[in-house]
């Protein structure tokens, strides 16, 4: 493939997770069960500037999934995050802006198959991180579309991210992969 082509697998150097099991497969996704948390390291380096995060889930209840960025196996947790969301549930349409946050929400995991695409920009990179992201799941037999935008607000260069759920647990797959640019 040459440069320009499209996306490249990065496969992390190391996962951690809290709940039942997660491993990384030959193809560089991770597929994991029944966790309350699932740390990935390594996955944004300085090859490239841009990433997707590809993720299909299924839980047991009905709870946000929040992402904190990480660098040397240790999460950003501060009040840096801001989001802009825009759902559709069912027939209606809300907005929504959370500011000074420990996270940012990119999803939600419920008892119906859901996934995102989340877009992250310059994560690798010593400058604020912006987020981008889809999401669609199925709760209460409702589909919900959410579209949300975001940022974290620290010059720091990150080389992995956090899913860190509160209550619930997801089991499901995920995948990175660098835009090459």
């Amino acid at each position: 493939m040459a440069a320009g082509d499209g996306l490249v697998s990065m496969k992390p150097t190391s996962i951690a997770h809290s709940g039942t099991s997660a491993s990384i497969n030959a193809d560089g996704g991770v597929d994991f069960t029944a966790v309350t948390e699932l740390n990935l390291n390594g996955v944004f380096t300085g090859d490239y500037d841009n990433y997707l995060i590809v993720m299909s889930h299924i839980g047991s209840a009905n709870e946000n999934i929040p992402l904190r960025l990480r660098v040397s196996g240790v999460d950003a947790s501060g009040s840096d995050y801001t989001r802009q969301a825009l759902a559709a549930i069912s027939t209606s349409v809300l907005g929504q802006r959370d500011t000074s946050q420990s996270a940012i929400v990119v999803g939600r995991v419920s008892a119906s198959r859901g996934g995102e695409q989340i877009h992250v920009y310059g994560p690798s990179l010593a400058q604020p991180t912006a987020f981008r992201n889809v999401n669609v799941n199925g709760v209460s037999g409702a589909a919900i579309e959410a579209d949300n935008a975001g940022t974290h607000s620290l010059s720091t260069a990150y080389d992995g991210f956090s899913f860190v759920l509160a209550a619930d647990n997801m089991t499901g797959n995920v995948h990175v992969f660098g835009y090459e640019e």
